[in-house]
This record gives structure tokens, C-alpha cells and sequence, in this order.
């Protein structure tokens, strides 16, 4: 993605070395300030320089599957790399905003302060070519012909371009990182570095609806103050073309918007985008007018960088992994248990949905075997202190069913089924009420779903929760009824063939 200016080069330059301009003019002589941009410039190098690390070390994984564990460590400890420097990067523009807003705002003190004479008719003639300037906003008409609070307010939004600027950079900085965490997240084949990307993932995203509000308090601040500043000098020159013709592509981006809203990872990014290709095209259309030529071609250029840029980022849903260590039931003549090995404690999932079959409870600890070679097994003590023991763990009551069958086939008199869900625990033998049948639908699709899938779920299931499960998952429900889910599934197929498609069945 392109974002406004080129990503610099990696290089082993020092921040001193490295050559900035101040981004408002009158603050090259601030010594402070000027080293801030260089150490900022300086860390993008370092980002630059470590994600083209991360790209090298993803095309070696690509390459070479053997080396996945060693390549994914190396990506985290990189990735983790980035965050420290964007983390940094922050703490840096905040102060360099800072002295920025009090410079416009120390030397706004006495500008302006003749009240705004009547607009000439043809503004370009009375503006001497030594007095245009490449940004728009610090050409001196503005501050000649808008009232003192109006032109502050101008200033200050002009300012605040560079924050918008910069949230936006960072925000797509932070989705290229949520996209591979989202990558590695679902390839990751171990619980402990499944929850170290997915607390990467959590945070990243959190970031992100930072970014996202800022940015849209920036922006809003930014187009409402130089659309009433353009306005108010376009309607004393009568100039009603270029305010009609701001209306209509104002109107055509909310319609845009409109559509766009939920769809994309962030309204407020997309907002940015659409309405500041309204607000380039207004400030061109003025620059032009008023003969400010060296503002009009430069504009014209941020145009076609914003033209060139894929702001319709596609929404990032990851779904928590639950890593449940299901085990089939099955028998040894050798003891698998003993008093060096022994039986260890079940573990109690705090998400997801596993079923045990409870051997028996009893007053105290009983011998191995007690369980005529059956394994794996497992004991918890109960609040009655009674000792229970479980046997295998099973992702469906089917698999429960069958495990339960063989068990008593092999002289077990009550096997009972039992099963946590989150956490909680039922006992589906002696309370058959308590099991809660539900049914979902999951659709396989590694492109997001169309509008005509998505009609047909709506026109099948009204009120039904459709929602993105990792990269390729999509599910729809859940459901009490299968025969609603069995519907929505065929209507699903006979839209779109291709879908993967399946009823599953879960205990809620």
C-alpha cells in the first residue's frame, strides 16, 4: 500500500545523519523538533528494515516446511521487534504534534487581525507569483480574506492532516501485522504460542480502534473546518459552480460510505479515504481558481497517490482457539499407570466443549486397577470430597455414545456421560434434560461470502448471526431446530455449488 510518501530504504545511518524538513514551515531553526523527525525517520528505517525480515523469513517458511518451528519463533521475536518501534514511533509523533499545535498557535497571535475585506473578483490577478506556495492553506489570501477564528481554524486543520496522516499509516501498518498473526495464529500447532499471537492479535486490534477514533475526531475536525473556510470564500466570490459540484461528489461518498459501512475493517479509514478525495478535489478546484498554481499541481499529485492506494480492507475476525486434548478410550494389558506415573488430575477447560465418560465416584483414591486397563484416565475431587474418575475426552456426545457402548462391553455396570462446556459441568446420564442440543452451519470459503449468499442465509433464517471464523470458516446460528439449519445449508448450495457446506452439531 502506498501511504502517502515512500517507505525510506534500510541503512545502518545514524538519526543525526539522516536529511528532514521540517513539516511546517518556521520550525527548521527548532533544534528539538528537527531531531525528533530525524529519530523518527530513524526508527522507520528500523521498521522497514525488520519487515522486510519477516518477508524474507515467510518466503523461507513457504520454501521450507521442516524449518516451520524455527521460522515461526524467528517471525514472533521480529514481530514483537515492530511493536517495541511502533509503540516508540507514537510516543515520538505525539511530541513533535505537540510543539507543532503550540508554534501555529504562538504565531497566530496578531495574524489576521484586520477584518476581512471584500473578495476580489478575479483573486489570482491581486496574488503576486513570490506569494504561492506549494500548500495550499499557507498561501496568504486565506489569512487576507477569512475572518481571524475562521483562518486559526484553518491552520489548525491543516495541521491535523499530519495526524490523520500518520494514524492512517499506522493503522495499515498494524493490519499487514493483525493479517499475519492472523496467519500464523491459525497454523500454530501449539497451545503456549497460540496464546502469545493471539494476545499479539488482541492488543493490535485494540490499537487499531484506537487509531480509528482518532482519526476519525482528526478528520472530521479537518473537513468540516476547510470545507466551511472554502465555502465561505466561494460563496462571496459567487463561485456556484464549485459549490454544487462539492455537493454532488460530497452526496456520491456518503452513498459509497453507505454501502461500504460493516464491510470493510474500519468505517472511520474508509470514511478518510472517500471524503478526502471530495476535499483534494474541492482544494484543486479552489487553487485553481484563485490562480494558485504551484498548490494545484501538488494537490493534483496527492490525488493520484490516493488514487493509487487499496483503502477497502477486508475485516479481520479471529476466533480463540481452544486447544481440548481429546483421546479415545482403549485397553492394555500393560498398566499404564503406577505409582511413579500416576493417574493425573482432569483438566477442567475453561472454554470449548469436551465430553468424559465418569467411571465411577468413589470415598477414596482407588487402585489402577480398579479400571481394568482402560486409558487414558483421569480423577478430579468432587466438593462431596468423593473421588471421580473419567475416561477418555470426546469432541462430540457420538464419540461419547461410542466410548460409552465399549465400556460396557468390557464389564463397566454404569459408565456415565458427562460433559463441560466453558467450564461447567453436566451429567448427561443422570440428567438427560440438561443436554442442549444446538445446530450451526459452517461454510468453507477462503473469499468472503457474496451478497447473494448472504441474502439467501437472511431470507431463509431472518435474525440469524453470521459470523467469520478465522481465514476460511464462516458460520451461520446457532440453531435449536436442524431442520432450520438444514435449510439455510440447502439454500446456501443451491446458491453457490462451490461452497463447502455443513450442519454441525454442538452442545451450547
Amino acid at each position: 500500500m502506498f501511504l502517502f510518501a515512500a517507505l525510506l530504504g534500510a541503512g545502518s545511518l545514524r538519526a543525526q545523519q539522516l536529511s528532514v524538513e521540517a513539516r511546517i514551515a518556521g520550525l527548521e531553526s527548532n533544534e528539538e523538533y528537527m531531531s525528533l523527525l530525524r529519530e523518527d525517520a530513524q526508527l522507520q528505517m528500523r521498521e522497514d528494515s525488520i519487515v522486510n525480515a519477516v518477508e524474507r523469513a515467510r518466503r523461507q517458511l513457504r520454501e521450507n516446511p521442516a524449518g516451520r518451528q524455527q521460522y515461526s519463533q524467528d517471525i514472533l521475536q521480529l514481530e514483537s521487534r515492530i511493536f517495541e518501534i511502533r509503540n516508540a514511533k507514537g510516543r515520538l509523533i505525539d511530541r513533535i504534534n505537540t510543539i507543532e499545535q503550540e508554534w501555529v498557535l504562538a504565531n497566530l497571535n496578531g495574524a489576521a487581525s484586520q477584518p476581512a475585506g471584500p473578495a476580489a473578483e478575479n483573486p489570482a490577478a491581486e496574488i503576486p507569483d513570490s506569494l504561492k506556495v506549494r500548500n495550499l492553506v499557507s498561501n496568504p489570501y486565506f489569512r487576507e480574506q477569512l475572518p481571524e477564528a475562521d483562518y486559526a481554524a484553518l491552520v489548525e486543520a491543516q495541521r491535523l492532516e499530519f495526524d490523520a496522516v500518520d494514524y492512517v499509516n499506522r493503522y495499515f501498518a498494524n493490519y499487514g501485522t493483525i493479517s499475519e498473526l492472523a496467519e500464523a495464529y491459525a497454523a500454530a500447532q501449539a497451545e503456549a504460542d497460540a496464546a502469545e499471537i493471539y494476545d499479539k492479535y488482541k492488543t493490535l486490534q485494540g490499537f487499531n480502534r484506537v487509531l480509528a477514533d482518532s482519526l476519525s475526531d482528526a478528520w472530521n475536525y479537518i473537513f468540516d473546518n476547510k470545507s466551511y473556510a472554502y465555502g465561505y470564500l466561494m460563496d462571496k466570490l459567487g463561485r456556484d459552480a464549485i459549490l454544487s459540484r462539492e455537493e454532488e461528489r460530497l452526496s456520491e461518498a456518503a452513498r459509497q460510505l453507505s454501502e461500504l459501512r460493516g464491510e470493510t475493517a474500519s468505517d472511520a479509514v474508509t470514511d478518510y479515504f472517500l471524503r478526502k478525495k471530495v476535499l483534494v478535489g474541492y482544494e484543486t478546484s479552489v487553487a485553481d481558481m484563485l490562480g494558485l498554481t504551484s498548490a494545484r499541481d501538488s494537490l493534483r499529485g496527492v490525488m493520484a497517490q490516493l488514487e493509487g492506494i487499496d483503502f477497502r480492507l477486508p475485516r479481520i475476525d479471529v476466533a480463540e482457539r481452544y486447544f481440548l486434548d481429546y483421546d479415545s478410550v482403549s485397553f492394555s494389558s500393560t498398566p499404564k499407570y503406577s505409582y511413579q506415573h500416576p493417574i493425573p488430575e482432569c483438566k477442567v477447560y475453561e472454554h470449548g466443549t469436551i465430553y468424559r465418560i465418569l467411571l465411577g465416584t468413589f470415598n477414596t483414591k482407588r487402585a489402577v486397577s480398579t479400571f481394568r486397563g482402560a486409558y487414558p484416565l483421569s480423577y478430579l475431587v468432587n466438593d462431596d470430597r468423593k473421588w471421580c474418575y473419567y475416561a477418555g475426552g470426546f469432541a462430540t456426545r457420538e464419540e461419547a455414545e461410542a466410548a460409552q457402548k465399549l465400556l460396557k462391553a468390557r464389564g463397566f455396570v454404569r459408565p456415565e456421560i458427562v460433559v463441560w462446556t466453558d467450564g461447567e459441568y453436566r451429567n448427561l446420564s443422570k440428567d438427560p434434560e440438561a443436554q442442549h442440543i444446538a445446530y450451526r452451519v459452517e461454510i468453507v470459503s477462503s473469499e468472503a461470502l457474496s451478497d447473494a449468499v448472504k441474502a439467501a442465509i437472511t431470507d431463509t433464517a431472518e435474525g440469524c448471526e453470521l459470523s467469520r471464523v478465522g481465514q476460511q470458516l464462516f458460520v451461520v446460528g446457532t440453531f435449536d431446530d436442524k431442520a432450520v439449519a438444514d435449510r439455510v445449508a440447502a439454500a446456501v448450495t443451491q446458491t453457490d455449488p462451490a461452497l463447502e457446506i455443513k450442519v454441525a452439531e454442538i452442545a451450547e
